[in-house]
Protein backbone atom coordinates (compact mmCIF):
# COMPACT_ATOMS: atom_id res chain seq x y z
CA UNK A 1 0.00 0.00 0.00
CA UNK A 2 1.38 3.26 -1.00
CA UNK A 3 0.50 6.50 1.33
CA UNK A 4 -0.36 9.60 -0.36
CA UNK A 5 2.37 11.34 0.07
CA UNK A 6 5.69 10.38 -2.51
CA UNK A 7 8.44 11.53 -4.05
CA UNK A 8 8.95 11.15 -7.86
CA UNK A 9 12.59 10.85 -8.66
CA UNK A 10 13.40 11.62 -12.56
CA UNK A 11 16.16 9.37 -13.32
CA UNK A 12 16.38 10.88 -17.28
CA UNK A 13 16.59 14.43 -15.79
CA UNK A 14 19.18 13.57 -13.58
CA UNK A 15 21.40 12.29 -16.11
CA UNK A 16 20.49 14.94 -18.28
CA UNK A 17 21.72 17.43 -15.57
CA UNK A 18 25.08 15.12 -15.22
CA UNK A 19 25.29 15.45 -18.97
CA UNK A 20 24.92 19.33 -19.03
CA UNK A 21 27.31 19.96 -16.17
CA UNK A 22 29.79 17.43 -18.54
CA UNK A 23 29.57 19.50 -21.47
CA UNK A 24 30.30 22.65 -19.59
CA UNK A 25 33.39 21.46 -18.41
CA UNK A 26 34.03 20.07 -21.19
CA UNK A 27 33.44 23.03 -23.29
CA UNK A 28 35.07 25.64 -20.80
CA UNK A 29 38.28 25.05 -20.38
CA UNK A 30 41.41 26.25 -21.38
CA UNK A 31 42.36 25.42 -25.13
CA UNK A 32 44.47 21.91 -25.36
CA UNK A 33 43.66 21.23 -21.67
CA UNK A 34 41.82 17.96 -21.10
CA UNK A 35 38.62 17.97 -20.10
CA UNK A 36 38.06 17.49 -16.00
CA UNK A 37 36.27 14.32 -14.98
CA UNK A 38 33.35 14.49 -13.10
CA UNK A 39 32.80 12.96 -10.03
CA UNK A 40 29.14 12.94 -8.83
CA UNK A 41 28.04 13.59 -4.90
CA UNK A 42 25.49 10.93 -3.72
CA UNK A 43 26.33 11.35 0.03
CA UNK A 44 22.84 12.32 2.69
CA UNK A 45 21.32 9.61 0.69
CA UNK A 46 21.41 11.38 -2.54
CA UNK A 47 20.78 14.50 -1.36
CA UNK A 48 17.66 12.85 -0.37
CA UNK A 49 16.92 11.17 -3.78
CA UNK A 50 17.47 7.59 -2.67
CA UNK A 51 21.74 7.44 -2.90
CA UNK A 52 20.61 3.65 -4.66
CA UNK A 53 18.75 4.02 -7.88
CA UNK A 54 21.07 7.58 -8.32
CA UNK A 55 24.23 6.21 -7.58
CA UNK A 56 23.28 3.74 -10.39
CA UNK A 57 21.78 6.10 -12.57
CA UNK A 58 25.17 8.43 -12.51
CA UNK A 59 27.16 5.78 -13.03
CA UNK A 60 25.76 4.96 -16.33
CA UNK A 61 25.84 8.35 -17.28
CA UNK A 62 29.82 8.36 -17.15
CA UNK A 63 30.68 9.37 -13.58
CA UNK A 64 34.01 8.78 -13.17
CA UNK A 65 33.99 8.62 -9.42
CA UNK A 66 30.94 8.93 -6.99
CA UNK A 67 31.69 10.58 -3.64
CA UNK A 68 29.70 10.05 -0.31
CA UNK A 69 29.92 11.04 3.09
CA UNK A 70 30.94 7.68 5.28
CA UNK A 71 31.80 4.00 5.10
CA UNK A 72 28.18 3.27 5.72
CA UNK A 73 27.19 5.33 2.78
CA UNK A 74 29.54 3.58 0.57
CA UNK A 75 28.82 0.33 1.49
CA UNK A 76 25.39 1.02 0.71
CA UNK A 77 26.21 2.31 -3.26
CA UNK A 78 28.52 -1.19 -3.28
CA UNK A 79 25.51 -3.51 -1.92
CA UNK A 80 23.41 -2.02 -4.63
CA UNK A 81 25.63 -2.79 -7.55
CA UNK A 82 27.68 0.67 -8.03
CA UNK A 83 31.23 -0.51 -9.29
CA UNK A 84 32.60 2.69 -10.25
CA UNK A 85 34.87 3.83 -7.45
CA UNK A 86 33.74 5.63 -4.12
CA UNK A 87 35.48 8.22 -2.17
CA UNK A 88 34.75 8.84 1.36
CA UNK A 89 34.63 12.23 2.56
CA UNK A 90 34.08 12.36 5.86
CA UNK A 91 36.34 11.37 8.91
CA UNK A 92 37.89 7.90 9.11
CA UNK A 93 39.78 7.99 12.51
CA UNK A 94 37.07 6.62 14.67
CA UNK A 95 35.22 4.52 12.20
CA UNK A 96 35.31 1.14 11.83
CA UNK A 97 37.82 0.70 9.17
CA UNK A 98 36.73 -3.19 7.64
CA UNK A 99 34.79 -1.33 5.14
CA UNK A 100 37.12 0.44 3.01
CA UNK A 101 38.86 -2.89 2.07
CA UNK A 102 35.25 -4.95 2.17
CA UNK A 103 33.49 -2.21 -0.14
CA UNK A 104 36.80 -0.96 -1.56
CA UNK A 105 36.27 2.24 -0.84
CA UNK A 106 38.78 5.11 -1.53
CA UNK A 107 38.97 7.17 2.01
CA UNK A 108 39.95 10.95 2.50
CA UNK A 109 43.23 10.98 4.99
CA UNK A 110 42.54 14.46 6.28
CA UNK A 111 43.70 14.30 9.79
CA UNK A 112 47.41 12.64 11.05
CA UNK A 113 45.34 10.19 13.68
CA UNK A 114 43.76 9.47 10.19
CA UNK A 115 46.58 8.54 8.35
CA UNK A 116 47.80 6.29 11.06
CA UNK A 117 44.57 4.17 11.12
CA UNK A 118 44.04 3.98 7.98
CA UNK A 119 47.87 2.95 7.52
CA UNK A 120 47.41 0.14 10.36
CA UNK A 121 45.19 -1.30 8.83
CA UNK A 122 46.09 -1.61 5.87
CA UNK A 123 49.65 -2.94 7.07
CA UNK A 124 47.37 -5.73 8.62
CA UNK A 125 45.91 -6.55 5.74
CA UNK A 126 49.19 -6.62 3.64
CA UNK A 127 47.75 -4.50 0.75
CA UNK A 128 48.38 -0.75 -0.08
CA UNK A 129 45.27 1.72 -0.19
CA UNK A 130 44.72 4.43 -2.83
CA UNK A 131 43.76 7.71 -0.72
CA UNK A 132 43.17 11.21 -0.94
CA UNK A 133 44.45 13.68 0.86
CA UNK A 134 42.38 16.83 1.93
CA UNK A 135 44.26 20.34 2.20
CA UNK A 136 42.33 22.73 4.71
CA UNK A 137 42.66 26.00 2.92
CA UNK A 138 40.28 27.78 4.82
CA UNK A 139 37.14 26.36 5.78
CA UNK A 140 38.86 24.63 9.00
CA UNK A 141 37.04 21.71 9.74
CA UNK A 142 38.76 18.59 8.13
CA UNK A 143 41.94 18.88 6.02
CA UNK A 144 45.89 19.31 6.46
CA UNK A 145 46.64 23.06 7.13
CA UNK A 146 47.62 24.53 4.09
CA UNK A 147 50.62 26.18 5.87
CA UNK A 148 51.71 23.44 7.52
CA UNK A 149 52.65 20.60 5.32
CA UNK A 150 56.16 20.46 5.53
CA UNK A 151 55.77 19.42 8.98
CA UNK A 152 52.95 17.05 8.54
CA UNK A 153 52.69 15.67 5.02
CA UNK A 154 56.25 13.20 4.99
CA UNK A 155 55.57 10.86 6.92
CA UNK A 156 51.96 9.99 5.19
CA UNK A 157 53.69 10.36 2.45
CA UNK A 158 56.35 7.92 3.18
CA UNK A 159 54.48 5.30 4.09
CA UNK A 160 54.85 2.19 1.99
CA UNK A 161 51.21 0.57 3.14
CA UNK A 162 49.19 4.17 1.74
CA UNK A 163 49.48 5.73 -2.60
CA UNK A 164 48.44 8.99 -3.14
CA UNK A 165 45.68 9.09 -5.51
CA UNK A 166 44.05 12.25 -5.18
CA UNK A 167 44.49 15.96 -3.39
CA UNK A 168 41.44 18.04 -2.28
CA UNK A 169 40.15 20.96 -0.94
CA UNK A 170 36.52 22.40 -0.08
CA UNK A 171 35.72 25.89 -0.44
CA UNK A 172 33.92 27.84 2.38
CA UNK A 173 31.89 30.56 0.48
CA UNK A 174 31.58 29.71 -2.72
CA UNK A 175 27.94 30.45 -3.21
CA UNK A 176 28.45 34.00 -1.40
CA UNK A 177 29.26 36.31 -4.34
CA UNK A 178 30.71 39.20 -2.68
CA UNK A 179 33.16 37.33 -0.61
CA UNK A 180 36.59 36.35 -2.35
CA UNK A 181 37.72 34.20 0.06
CA UNK A 182 37.32 31.54 -3.00
CA UNK A 183 40.71 33.52 -4.55
CA UNK A 184 42.40 33.15 -1.38
CA UNK A 185 41.67 29.31 -0.87
CA UNK A 186 42.26 28.55 -4.53
CA UNK A 187 45.75 30.42 -4.18
CA UNK A 188 46.68 28.12 -0.86
CA UNK A 189 45.88 25.39 -2.58
CA UNK A 190 48.18 26.14 -5.59
CA UNK A 191 50.54 26.81 -2.95
CA UNK A 192 49.85 23.54 -1.54
CA UNK A 193 50.22 21.59 -4.91
CA UNK A 194 53.40 23.16 -4.95
CA UNK A 195 54.60 22.06 -1.96
CA UNK A 196 53.21 18.59 -2.18
CA UNK A 197 55.29 18.37 -5.32
CA UNK A 198 58.42 19.49 -3.62
CA UNK A 199 58.10 16.80 -1.10
CA UNK A 200 57.68 14.15 -3.56
CA UNK A 201 53.76 13.93 -3.70
CA UNK A 202 52.41 12.82 -7.17
CA UNK A 203 48.76 12.76 -7.05
CA UNK A 204 47.05 11.45 -10.55
CA UNK A 205 43.68 13.83 -9.71
CA UNK A 206 43.48 16.86 -8.36
CA UNK A 207 39.93 18.58 -7.06
CA UNK A 208 38.46 21.45 -5.25
CA UNK A 209 35.13 22.56 -7.13
CA UNK A 210 31.66 22.04 -5.28
CA UNK A 211 28.33 23.20 -7.96
CA UNK A 212 29.00 26.47 -6.59
CA UNK A 213 32.65 26.50 -7.40
CA UNK A 214 32.43 25.38 -10.30
CA UNK A 215 30.00 27.92 -11.68
CA UNK A 216 32.06 31.25 -10.71
CA UNK A 217 35.38 30.35 -11.62
CA UNK A 218 36.86 28.08 -14.18
CA UNK A 219 40.70 27.98 -12.68
CA UNK A 220 39.04 25.86 -9.81
CA UNK A 221 38.15 22.93 -12.22
CA UNK A 222 41.28 21.38 -12.29
CA UNK A 223 41.44 17.42 -12.90
CA UNK A 224 37.94 16.90 -11.65
CA UNK A 225 34.86 19.07 -10.95
CA UNK A 226 32.58 17.39 -7.41
CA UNK A 227 29.09 18.98 -8.46
CA UNK A 228 26.52 17.99 -6.21
CA UNK A 229 23.20 20.53 -6.09
CA UNK A 230 23.82 21.08 -9.54
CA UNK A 231 23.12 16.88 -10.38
CA UNK A 232 19.42 17.49 -8.54
CA UNK A 233 18.72 20.52 -10.59
CA UNK A 234 18.94 22.74 -8.74
CA UNK A 235 21.27 26.12 -8.42
CA UNK A 236 22.72 27.26 -5.34
CA UNK A 237 21.44 30.31 -4.42
CA UNK A 238 21.81 33.75 -5.11
CA UNK A 239 23.53 31.80 -8.24
CA UNK A 240 22.48 31.82 -11.41
CA UNK A 241 23.51 29.81 -14.47
CA UNK A 242 22.41 28.99 -17.95
CA UNK A 243 22.51 25.25 -17.54
CA UNK A 244 19.85 23.51 -18.88
CA UNK A 245 18.75 21.55 -15.72
CA UNK A 246 15.83 19.84 -14.95
CA UNK A 247 14.69 19.69 -10.71
CA UNK A 248 14.86 15.46 -10.44
CA UNK A 249 12.38 15.15 -7.54
CA UNK A 250 8.84 15.99 -7.09
CA UNK A 251 6.66 15.60 -3.91
CA UNK A 252 3.07 15.21 -4.10
CA UNK A 253 0.08 14.05 -1.91
CA UNK A 254 -3.65 14.08 -2.12
CA UNK A 255 -6.50 16.29 -0.84
CA UNK A 256 -7.83 13.96 2.13
CA UNK A 257 -10.63 16.33 3.32
CA UNK A 258 -12.22 19.76 2.40
CA UNK A 259 -13.46 21.54 5.16
CA UNK A 260 -15.63 25.15 5.26
CA UNK A 261 -14.67 27.32 7.89
CA UNK A 262 -16.75 29.84 9.74
CA UNK A 263 -15.47 33.47 10.80
CA UNK A 264 -13.50 33.50 13.97
CA UNK A 265 -12.53 29.84 13.27
CA UNK A 266 -9.17 28.66 14.34
CA UNK A 267 -6.96 25.64 12.03
CA UNK A 268 -4.60 23.33 13.64
CA UNK A 269 -2.74 23.51 16.60
CA UNK A 270 -2.13 27.22 18.82
CA UNK A 271 -5.06 28.60 15.80
CA UNK A 272 -1.84 30.37 14.14
CA UNK A 273 -4.41 30.81 11.62
CA UNK A 274 -7.60 32.26 11.94
CA UNK A 275 -10.85 33.03 9.59
CA UNK A 276 -11.11 36.38 8.94
CA UNK A 277 -14.59 35.19 6.52
CA UNK A 278 -16.20 32.07 5.35
CA UNK A 279 -13.11 30.12 4.24
CA UNK A 280 -12.50 26.56 2.66
CA UNK A 281 -9.54 24.40 3.50
CA UNK A 282 -8.13 21.37 2.22
CA UNK A 283 -6.53 18.82 4.66
CA UNK A 284 -3.42 17.50 3.09
CA UNK A 285 -1.55 14.32 4.98
CA UNK A 286 2.24 15.48 5.19
CA UNK A 287 3.75 16.97 7.59
CA UNK A 288 7.12 17.39 9.37
CA UNK A 289 7.73 13.75 9.95
CA UNK A 290 7.97 13.96 6.00
CA UNK A 291 10.35 16.30 6.24
CA UNK A 292 8.29 19.63 5.44
CA UNK A 293 9.19 23.00 7.88
CA UNK A 294 6.87 24.13 10.28
CA UNK A 295 7.78 27.40 9.18
CA UNK A 296 5.96 27.13 5.98
CA UNK A 297 2.74 27.91 7.99
CA UNK A 298 1.83 31.26 6.47
CA UNK A 299 4.71 31.28 4.11
CA UNK A 300 4.62 28.65 1.66
CA UNK A 301 2.68 27.39 -1.13
CA UNK A 302 0.83 24.28 -2.26
CA UNK A 303 -0.17 23.48 -6.24
CA UNK A 304 -3.90 22.21 -6.79
CA UNK A 305 -5.70 22.26 -9.76
CA UNK A 306 -3.29 24.23 -11.22
CA UNK A 307 -3.18 26.88 -8.87
CA UNK A 308 -1.54 28.10 -5.55
CA UNK A 309 -2.76 27.62 -2.13
CA UNK A 310 -1.15 29.17 0.69
CA UNK A 311 -0.42 26.83 3.66
CA UNK A 312 -2.50 28.29 6.34
CA UNK A 313 -2.21 27.05 10.44
CA UNK A 314 0.38 24.82 11.49
CA UNK A 315 2.17 21.99 9.92
CA UNK A 316 2.02 19.28 12.38
CA UNK A 317 3.74 15.76 12.11
CA UNK A 318 1.30 14.28 9.62
CA UNK A 319 -0.87 17.06 8.25
CA UNK A 320 -0.97 20.50 6.80
CA UNK A 321 -3.86 22.60 5.32
CA UNK A 322 -4.36 24.86 2.69
CA UNK A 323 -6.50 27.51 2.06
CA UNK A 324 -8.55 26.72 -1.34
CA UNK A 325 -11.28 28.93 -0.87
CA UNK A 326 -10.66 30.93 -4.34
CA UNK A 327 -9.58 27.36 -6.09
CA UNK A 328 -12.87 25.67 -8.29
CA UNK A 329 -14.31 23.27 -6.62
CA UNK A 330 -11.70 20.98 -5.05
CA UNK A 331 -12.66 17.55 -3.83
CA UNK A 332 -10.73 14.74 -1.54
CA UNK A 333 -8.51 12.97 -4.14
CA UNK A 334 -7.23 16.00 -5.99
CA UNK A 335 -3.19 15.88 -6.38
CA UNK A 336 -1.21 18.23 -4.42
CA UNK A 337 1.64 18.90 -5.51
CA UNK A 338 4.30 20.34 -2.53
CA UNK A 339 7.07 20.61 -4.90
CA UNK A 340 7.11 20.19 -8.25
CA UNK A 341 4.72 21.27 -11.17
CA UNK A 342 1.26 21.65 -11.87
CA UNK A 343 -0.01 23.27 -15.07
CA UNK A 344 2.03 26.16 -16.13
CA UNK A 345 2.73 26.67 -12.00
CA UNK A 346 5.92 25.50 -10.24
CA UNK A 347 7.42 25.31 -6.76
CA UNK A 348 10.87 24.63 -6.16
CA UNK A 349 13.46 23.80 -3.28
CA UNK A 350 14.90 27.25 -4.23
CA UNK A 351 11.58 28.87 -3.32
CA UNK A 352 10.55 26.85 -0.25
CA UNK A 353 13.85 27.38 1.22
CA UNK A 354 14.07 31.36 0.45
CA UNK A 355 10.30 31.36 1.68
CA UNK A 356 11.13 29.68 5.38
CA UNK A 357 15.22 31.36 5.63
CA UNK A 358 17.25 27.96 4.69
CA UNK A 359 18.61 26.57 1.85
CA UNK A 360 17.79 24.25 -0.60
CA UNK A 361 20.02 21.33 0.40
CA UNK A 362 17.97 21.27 3.68
CA UNK A 363 14.89 21.40 1.81
CA UNK A 364 15.93 17.64 -0.24
CA UNK A 365 17.76 16.18 2.47
CA UNK A 366 15.34 16.34 5.31
CA UNK A 367 12.61 14.23 3.14
CA UNK A 368 11.60 12.08 5.48
CA UNK A 369 12.30 7.78 5.18
CA UNK A 370 8.61 6.90 5.41
CA UNK A 371 8.02 8.81 1.94
CA UNK A 372 8.45 6.21 -0.49
CA UNK A 373 10.42 7.11 -3.72
CA UNK A 374 9.26 5.83 -7.17
CA UNK A 375 11.55 5.61 -10.01
CA UNK A 376 10.80 6.90 -13.69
Amino acid sequence: MIRSTVARVDLEALQANFRAVRDLVAAGGAPGVRAPDVMAVVKANAYGHGAERVGLALEGAGATMLACADIEEGLSLRAAGVRAPILIFGALSVSDLDGLFDGDLTPTISTPSAARAVQQAAARRGVRVSYHLKIDTGMNRLGFRHDNLRRTLPELLASPALHLDGVYTHFASADTPESELIDTQRARFDASLAVLGELGGRPRVRHACNSAALLRDSRCWYDMVRPGLLLYGIVPPPLASTLHLRPAMSLTSRVVAVKGLRPGDGVGYGTRFIADAARTIAVIPAGYADGLDTRLCGRGHVLVRGHRAPIVGAVSMDMLTADVTDLPDVQPGDEVVLMGRQGGQQIDAREIAAAIGTIPWEIVCRLGTRIERQYD
